[in-house]
Formats: C-alpha cells, sequence, structure tokens
C-alpha cells in the first residue's frame, strides 16, 4: 500500500484585504468586564496579526429596536418605533467579509441580544448581490461562545444554523467556547479560572479563526460564491436551473 504524503498547504498567505466584525451579545454594557469579550480579542489578535481589519462593537450599547426589517423607524407591522440604531450599525456589518458573533450562556441559551441580533440580520435576508444571489453570499461567519453551564454546543449549532440560513458560508471547527463548572464560579477572565490557558479552548479559537480567513479569502479570491443556480432574481423571473418540471413528470 502507497502511503499518503499530506498534501501542501494551499492557503492564501496574504489576509491583509480582508475586514472582519465582532459583535458581542453580552448583557453588560461597556465598559463593564465581558467575559465573552476576552475570549472574542484572543481570534481578533489572531486576525489582525495577519493584517484583516478588526471592527468590533458590543451590540448592548446601541439602541436596537427589536424586529426584522432593516428600519424599525419606518411604518411597518402597524407602526415604527421611535428610534432604531441598527440602520447606522448596518454598514458595519453588511460590508464585511468575516462576521464574528460571540454570546454568553444564559438558562443553557444564547442571550437575547444575540437573538435580536440574528432578527436584524435576517432583516436583509432578502436582499440581493450583483449576482443576483441572497446579501450574504460570499461572507463566512463564525461563533465565540462563554459561560458557567452547559450549553457551548447547543448554542453554536442554532447560531451557525441561523447564519447559513441566511446566507453565510460556515467553515469547519467554526465555533469555540470556554464553560466553568456548573453553577455558580469563576468566569473565563477571572483569577483561576484556567479559561485562558485552556488548551482545548485555545485550539479550537485558533482553528476557528484561521479557518475563517481562509475561506473568506477563498471567497473573496474567486469574485464571491460561485454563481449558478442560486440567483433569487432569476427565479423570480420564471428560471428554474433544471429543476424538473412537476408536470411531466
Amino acid at each position: 500500500m502507497t502511503s499518503l504524503e499530506p498534501a501542501p498547504s494551499t492557503g492564501p498567505a496574504d489576509f491583509s484585504d480582508l475586514r472582519a466584525c465582532f459583535i458581542n451579545c453580552t448583557l453588560k454594557p461597556s465598559p463593564e468586564r465581558s467575559h465573552t469579550q476576552g475570549l472574542m480579542d484572543v481570534a481578533a489578535a489572531i486576525m489582525r496579526k495577519q493584517g484583516v481589519a478588526v471592527d468590533q462593537f458590543r451590540a448592548v450599547d446601541f439602541d436596537i429596536a427589536p424586529g426584522v426589517y432593516p428600519d424599525m423607524r419606518e411604518d411597518v407591522m402597524g407602526g415604527g418605533q421611535a428610534s432604531d440604531a441598527w440602520p447606522d450599525l448596518a454598514p458595519r456589518v453588511l460590508d464585511v467579509d468575516i462576521l464574528v458573533v460571540g454570546t454568553p450562556i444564559w438558562l443553557g441559551e444564547k442571550s437575547s441580544v444575540a437573538t435580536r441580533l440574528v432578527e436584524r440580520l435576517y432583516a436583509h435576508s432578502g436582499e440581493t448581490n450583483d449576482r443576483g444571489q441572497y446579501r450574504f453570499y460570499g461572507r463566512t461567519a463564525g461563533v465565540v461562545v462563554t459561560g458557567n453551564e452547559d450549553g457551548v454546543k447547543h448554542i453554536a449549532m442554532n447560531l451557525l444554523y441561523s447564519l447559513q440560513h441566511i446566507g453565510y458560508a460556515i467553515p469547519p471547527n467554526a465555533d469555540a467556547g470556554w464553560i466553568g463548572p456548573a453553577g455558580p464560579g469563576p468566569s473565563y477572565l477571572d483569577e483561576g479560572s484556567g479559561g485562558p490557558e485552556n488548551e482545548f479552548t485555545q485550539r479550537n479559537t485558533t482553528f476557528m479563526t484561521w479557518n475563517l480567513m481562509h475561506m473568506a479569502a477563498w471567497l473573496k479570491g474567486a469574485g464571491g460564491f460561485p454563481a449558478g443556480g442560486n440567483s433569487r432574481e432569476a427565479w423570480d423571473a420564471g428560471e428554474r436551473f433544471d429543476h424538473p418540471n412537476p408536470e411531466y413528470r
């Protein structure tokens, strides 16, 4: 039997044309210490070292109205909200190559702030790019979770599903997290928690970050996600991309 030699790396060496946005969905407004931010900062530091332009903000610091429309100040669903920070924040999210969503665990679930963020991202899911594809095609996303109870994988499944459903590409190992002992106890950044030194968390965070950069660079180098059988605009115009005609079964 012939032994298989490992394939040489074909990943791009330069990520300096990429942009990333890290959105922390902690319940704590700035400048309170956020353990989720502590772990997100690890991934952000790796990206910055590779030349990626990184933007970060806490969603709770802004008056993001609830709803599933791009601007909830407009007269939708019977009435508009008095204020909505999302229209001003949206370009910071919509115009980047990589999105990383961070959330703490509360009762085994993502934070309410994370739920609101997903709803506002969903508000743009019907928009299209210059290929007629959904708006988020050609962009990658990952998830960071911290807490003192079980729920990292459950939350990652929920958020990554939501993100791919609206069009984000999800690379391998696209989530990272840390949990302390069940119940009250030290959080990620607390002295003696072991969080920053945990090899499992270090490895997953590092792999997630590099895989996000690799996939984002591939997609950007290709000019976006391949066009073919996935144009919403063409579908609405009557194109069916080889889907069998049910009238001729």
